[in-house]
């Protein structure tokens, strides 16, 4: 038996479809049948080239869902449900973690640790089927799986990838009380799960920045009390409306979730003296912008927090609150469009250009006859 692939050889490079042996299942290993895997921001800037330390080629696809066709000496998942083959599963993309350095044990950020590896970011072809861009995925020993509950649909799972939980983990490290006004930058993936997550922790007010206008309206499908559209108004014209809304104080959260450096300069602008102001869309390095630290950050008394990554209980609360509020949550319709393995580079060229919110490469989607390449 065979397996298809999407491989990413370098940055700029076309991606190449590939075939390659079924893999083996070892101990304390599983093999799933791709269901879906996400396109995102960050797929973008590994074909760009705008990620260190990536060891190309590589197979993409760092969130996914798929069928358990296989394990050995796996039993349940991390939180202890039963396991079988064929139930529908996610895991923790990252993996390696080495719960014994200073950043594991005593600073407890286990996502800051040097040994962590992401699948289908630093994980090489040559180590094998360790991205989502691939009929099948080989998870190594130690990976943390979790079963999808059967109420949750999974294309609502994927629908949110990892979007879904980052936008979870930063509106935790917001620290956000009950009835605050919370601004989110950003209508992607991130910003639209951070909004949906800041609404039913019980804030008072969700206000959403972005573009395009289907994206705004999904902000207000998802929590949002108010979008501002970037075409449409002008940064001062924001500024006022936010002041007017909040009594001229500026919000109490302010969440970035843009990955633009002027998105920061102006979201401080916005957040009231005290107010917290959280970073998480910068994954990879777009510039800077000048600050004043003195009116800006030390006069304001601002908390300044980054977010990077997540951890195993992003996943498991984010699954939770799905299973819970998922009427509410209805992150199907955030999916633009899936594609087939040999759709990739027309997915990514969507991503990048805005014309679909969520990409999702399904493998069992093909558009193009014929045998694909081999390797």
């Amino acid at each position: 038996m065979s397996v298809r692939a999407a491989v990413m050889p370098g940055p700029g490079r076309p991606i190449r479809l590939q075939t390659f042996s079924d893999p083996e299942c070892g101990p304390g290993e599983a093999l799933l049948e791709t269901l879906a895997s996400e396109v995102c921001g960050t797929d973008v800037h590994l074909w760009h080239g705008r990620l260190a330390g990536v060891p190309y080629p590589i197979i993409p696809g760092h969130v996914s869902v798929g069928r358990v066709r296989e394990m050995r000496g796996i039993s349940t998942d991390v939180m202890g449900h039963a396991l079988s083959v064929g139930d529908v599963v996610t895991f923790l993309d990252v993996f390696g973690t080495c719960y014994r350095c200073f950043q594991c044990q005593v600073a407890r950020q286990p996502n800051r640790c040097p040994s962590r590896r992401v699948y289908g970011i630093t994980s090489p072809l040559s180590e094998g089927l360790m991205g989502g861009w691939s009929e099948v995925i080989h998870l190594r020993p130690g990976v943390h799986l979790l079963r999808v509950p059967e109420s949750v649909p999974y294309r609502r799972l994927i629908g949110g990838g990892c979007g879904l939980f980052t936008g979870f983990a930063a509106v935790e490290r917001s620290d956000l009380e009950m009835g605050s006004t919370v601004l989110v930058q950003g209508t992607g993936p991130v910003g639209l799960s951070a909004m949906a997550f800041a609404h039913l922790r019980g804030a008072g007010r969700v206000l959403a920045i972005g573009d395009p206008e289907d994206r705004l309206a999904l902000a207000s499908l998802l929590g949002a009390d108010q979008t501002f559209s970037l075409a449409a108004t002008s940064r001062e014209e924001r500024r006022e409306a936010v002041l007017e809304l909040t009594s001229g104080r500026g919000a109490d959260v302010v969440i970035e979730a843009a990955g633009q450096p002027s998105a920061v300069e102006e979201g401080l602008k916005l957040l009231r003296d005290g107010g917290t102001y959280v970073v998480a869309g910068h994954y990879t390095d777009t510039g800077g912008v000048e600050l004043n630290p003195h009116s800006e950050l030390n006069r304001k008394h601002v908390e300044l927090r980054g977010q990077w990554g997540t951890d195993l209980r992003h996943l498991v609360g984010a699954i939770r609150m799905l299973e819970r509020w998922g009427d509410a949550l209805p992150f199907e319709r955030v999916i633009g469009r899936e594609y087939g393995l040999d759709e990739v580079e027309e997915a990514l060229r969507d991503v990048e250009a805005l014309r679909v919110t969520k990409a999702l490469v399904v493998p069992g989607v093909r558009s193009v006859d014929g045998p694909p390449s081999s390797d």
